[in-house]
């Protein structure tokens, strides 16, 4: 079941307007947002080069959780938080599952491989959601050209 809100969760603003929730401007959890990308950015650093640290398996997961996650958060915008928030995670974890299963199958499982398929199905479902969000018109001149 999908709902669609037009609640505001953030306090107006001093001059009156409405405030979006998704709209840009910080907060605790932009930085925290910002701190999981740089994490899993060092996993993917700690993966790909073969590098052997005790934060491997931390970041490495934070990575492989994070960016089918975060790929599904964008492409179910339409979505309320907290029903987008169980959704990516759900998703994320089926991703994962299904990427590890093929390779499996197929007898063809490495780590390095795992990851950069796991990315690759991520920037698959981000380029798919991208494309299929409509094109505003930038004024009202275009639209009576």
């Amino acid at each position: 079941m999908q709902t669609i809100s037009d609640k505001t969760s953030a306090p107006r603003p001093s001059d009156g307007t409405p405030r979006r929730a998704d709209a840009p401007g910080g907060g605790p959890s932009a930085f925290l947002s910002g701190a999981a990308v740089a994490v899993a950015a060092v996993g993917a650093v700690f993966v790909f080069s073969g590098l052997e640290s005790p934060l491997r398996g931390p970041c490495a997961l934070l990575l492989l959780l994070g960016a089918p996650a975060g790929a599904l958060a964008l492409a179910l915008r339409e979505l309320e938080p907290l029903g987008r928030a169980v959704a990516a995670a759900a998703g994320a974890l089926a991703v994962d599952l299904l990427v590890a299963q093929a390779m499996l199958a197929l007898h063809i499982w490495s780590v390095r491989g795992g990851c950069a398929a796991v990315l690759a199905v991520s920037l698959l479902i981000l380029v798919t959601a991208r494309a299929r969000r409509p094109r505003r018109p930038h004024s009202a001149r275009s639209r009576t050209r």
